[in-house]
């Protein structure tokens, strides 16, 4: 087995195109064998490499074997003097399609077998040398780069080394490339361009960059319309080629459709923007800021008018100062506020204007104004009703006036002045409370309509009310009186009133602008004390009213305002005069009499001793005429107590007599009733016994008809029950015997009809056996007959007549007249065998057996 082992290991079978490297321990050389050949491996001998199959590079394909042999002029490798190949170290070669080789010590296969790159149209390699190199007589120099333009395919070199693959770019109309040089070179158009360079390039078609080119970007042209022009700026110092115009750094210009109709930016310059047309129709103009003079240049500061109807661009640095603004139309009430920025004459009137002067132009008239002229505010007539007004002030001294019941227009110089009013005043204008329907209503006013404070201020005074207005200009107050429309002047506010109000009366409570004259009523709450010292505390309602004798007397009406809170003041004068009254009267005496009591304190007495009908405070002309005691109610709780106990009492007694009355009243009610009820009972009982006795002469009527007519009824229903069983038993026989008819005919019919269904089938099935029969008869005679015409008398004859004959022939051969032949299990007829034998007359015997 070992030795077998050592065999494996020395004997090396090589295929055909392969290969092994065997190293000499003796010498430190190695040797290459190739296939095909069985290789004995000796002691002192080392296989390092393979078998390995040898490098195949079919065709349009190569490898790079670094490290290659060096070989004489015949191809073959060289020898050192030790049997080594010589290498050429740290060197490469490429190896194109070739028959299969192996490689030889110390070589290494760099690259695999990989296919030659197809370099296609409009696409080219970018090559760089890196060793000095001689390509179709043109001198390379490490460093250099050129392109290797398809369609071709590109073998390599070990001189040269592919850096990229460029792409042709497609330029299409109204397009262009933008091309940066790397390095000084020469472009395709045999222009010298040096490094950092850029221009561009327009013809339509596919551009392949030189190797010492690269695209910056590919530059889309601008198409240029009637309504569309383009705003540059040079970044550089350039000639236009297109004009041939020297264009310097920052310099704008403007592109129309009349210079071209697409624009492809150069590379120095920029396109700032997209300007689009100006239009103007015929009712509009506008006003350009620094406009263009005749050499393009802004003026700096100028202002030029322009009117339509008009279209034109914005030249680069005009802009327009208010955009395309409408020429103003003005109506019969309309009218324009004009102010002179700087001095011109004026083109309509003639006159000179100064800056600062300010006129005023009415319609109707359309109007465009000038760049020397400014439109401060646009004026319309306010129609004004006869109870409508504004307030006016002159801006130049300062007087408001009110105008009322016209239609006005300002002048230039007027305006429109805001009249304040009191927050109060304010709130109360604002409320939409009516001061004599929500008098009652103490919440607070919501959030009304907001006021035009230039219009004049308007009060409806309601009726049988008044109103107090204070001139402080003239330092005058007047009165207006109900129903009346007041409008305050510029210079006059509304007096509020401020008056007590809830109950008890508290102060401030009631905020109004009008004051009503009555007849009304207050209430009130005061508290009093008896000259017991039982405090009491009383409601009381005071019905009131003002009494104006005069109402065109000023003097006359302004007294009702004389007192600011006269509801404050007239319940707390009332509330005294009760209280001083009521000191000096006992509980007693006052809760019998309290209504004359208070009656006679607030009213007085006349001289026969009666309560007059009126109370007067002469300060304000207000009258008190009744007062209603609504509640007394006692503010200690003792007396509260004992007032209830004794009230209780009162009840009480009231409540008992009224009990007693009325249980006499219900007792003899009752007595009545219940003879009445007697009466009619007696009366019910004898009309009952006459109803009883009737009611016995009909059961003794019943009992006999009864008894009566159930043997009748009895006799007759039993007769009438055996008739209706007779019947009965006669109908259903009938229905029986009916029934078994029924069933014997169906019966009978259905038998029939079964026969006579199994008679037509038999006679059908006959007929068709017989007609069978027939067919295959007369088939079979056809088949005879055919078989017979195609056979032939003659034939059928020497048929039958061959096997006699030729038995007769037989025999006569042998010697025989007659023979029988059997296998002597089955029995023979030989009765009628026996007639056709030849020679049974002579010879009994008929032959041999066996």
């Amino acid at each position: 087995m070992a030795l077998r082992k050592e065999e494996g290991k020395s004997i090396y079978r090589i295929p055909p195109y392969y290969y092994l490297h065997v190293l000499d321990q003796n010498s430190n050389v190695t040797k290459m064998e190739v296939g095909p050949k069985t290789y004995i491996r000796q002691d002192n001998e080392k296989v390092i490499l393979g078998p390995e199959k040898m490098i195949v590079v079919p065709p349009r394909h190569y490898c790079v074997v670094e490290n290659p042999f060096m070989s004489d002029k015949d191809g073959k490798p060289v020898l050192d003097k030790h049997g080594q190949v010589k290498l050429r170290h740290a060197d490469q070669e490429i190896r194109l399609a070739q028959d299969p080789f192996p490689l030889f010590p110390g070589e290494v296969l760099k690259q695999v077998v990989t296919q030659l790159k197809v370099v296609p149209a409009n696409t080219a390699l970018r090559l760089r040398a890196v060793l000095d190199t001689e390509e179709d007589g043109t001198r390379r120099v490490a460093g250099d780069e050129w392109l290797f333009e398809g369609p071709g395919t590109y073998i390599p070199r070990k001189e040269v080394v592919v850096e990229e693959t460029i792409r042709a770019t497609v330029i299409k109309p109204n397009q262009a490339i933008k091309l940066r040089a790397r390095k000084e070179t020469t472009d395709r158009d045999g222009n010298a361009r040096v490094t950092g360079e850029e221009w561009l390039v327009k013809k339509v078609g596919a551009y392949l960059p030189g190797a010492y080119e690269e695209v910056v970007d590919v530059v889309d042209a601008y198409v240029l319309t009637e309504k569309v022009a383009l705003h540059m700026r040079a970044t550089r110092t350039f000639t236009d080629p297109r004009t041939g115009v020297t264009h310097k750094n920052g310099e704008e210009w403007l592109i129309k459709m009349e210079d071209t109709e697409a624009h492809i930016p150069d590379v120095y310059e920029e396109v700032v923007g997209v300007i689009k047309i100006t239009t103007l129709t015929n009712r509009q103009y506008c006003v350009i800021l620094d406009p263009a003079g005749p050499d393009g240049k802004p003026q700096l500061g100028q202002k030029k008018l322009v009117k339509g109807e008009k279209s034109f661009f914005l030249m680069p640095g005009e802009r327009l100062e208010k955009g395309i603004q409408n020429v103003y139309v003005l109506g019969e009430d309309e009218g324009l506020i004009l102010k002179a920025i700087e001095a011109f004459t004026d083109p309509d009137t003639g006159s000179d204007r100064q800056p600062g002067d300010r006129w005023m132009i009415r319609g109707p008239l359309e109007y465009v104004p000038p760049v020397e002229v400014d439109v401060a505010t646009k004026r319309k007539a306010i129609p004004l009703d006869e109870n409508e007004g504004i307030y006016v002030r002159d801006i130049k001294t300062g007087k408001v006036r009110a105008v009322c019941g016209a239609t006005y227009m300002l002048t230039q110089d007027e305006e429109q002045w805001a009249k304040e009013l009191p927050p109060g005043v304010e709130e109360l204008l604002s409320d939409a409370k009516d001061p004599v329907a929500d008098r009652s209503d103490r919440t607070r006013p919501g959030a009304g309509m907001k006021r035009d404070k230039t219009k004049v201020i308007t009060f409806r005074v309601p009726h049988n009310a008044a109103i107090q207005i204070y001139d402080y200009k003239q330092k005058k107050a007047r009165v207006v009186f109900g129903p009346e429309l007041v409008m305050l002047k510029p210079d006059e506010q509304f007096t509020q009133l401020s008056l007590s109000g809830g109950k008890p009366k508290r102060p401030n409570v009631i905020k109004a602008l009008c004051l009503l004259l009555g007849p009304d009523f207050c209430t009130d709450i005061i508290t009093i004390e008896t000259a017991d010292h039982a405090r009491l505390q009383l409601q009381l309602s005071y019905n009131w009213h003002f009494e104006v004798k005069d109402k065109n007397d000023e003097k006359e009406a302004s007294k009702i305002f004389s007192v600011p809170d006269f509801v404050g003041d007239a319940c707390k004068a009332i509330a005294s005069r009760i209280r001083g009254a009521v000191a000096g009267v006992q509980f007693d005496d006052f809760h019998k009499n309290s209504a004359k009591i208070i009656r006679a304190s607030v009213f007085g007495l006349d001289d026969r001793g009666k309560v007059r009908e009126r109370f007067v405070f002469p300060a304000n002309s207000l009258i008190i005429t009744s007062i209603d005691i609504q509640s007394v109610e006692p503010v200690d709780q003792r007396t509260r107590d004992a007032l209830q106990k004794s009230v209780q009492l009162a009840i009480e007694i009231t409540t008992n007599s009224q009990e007693a009355t009325a249980r006499h009243e219900a007792e003899r009610l009752e007595q009545k009733a219940k003879g009445a009820l007697e009466r009619q009972k007696i009366t019910d009982e004898a009309e009952a016994e006459k109803a009883r006795k009737q009611l016995l002469e009909l059961q003794a009527n019943s009992a006999a008809v009864e008894s009566t007519g159930q043997a009748k009824a009895e006799a007759q229903s039993r007769a009438e029950a055996a008739k209706i069983e007779g019947e009965a038993a006669v109908d259903q026989a009938k229905l029986k015997a009916q029934a078994s008819k029924i069933e014997a005919e169906s019966e009978l019919e259905r038998l029939t009809r079964a026969r006579e269904a199994e008679n037509k089938y038999i006679r059908e099935q006959n007929e068709l056996e017989i007609n069978k029969a027939k067919e295959m008869s007369q088939i079979e005679t056809h088949k005879f007959k055919d078989m017979v015409d195609s056979i032939g008398p003659d034939t059928i004859a020497s048929i039958a007549n061959a096997g006699p004959e030729m038995q007769v022939k037989l025999l006569q051969s042998l010697g025989l007249r007659s023979t029988l032949i059997t296998d002597g299990s089955s029995p023979i007829n030989l009765f009628n065998t026996a007639h056709g034998l030849l020679g049974a007359l002579e010879r009994p015997s008929g032959g041999d057996s066996s």
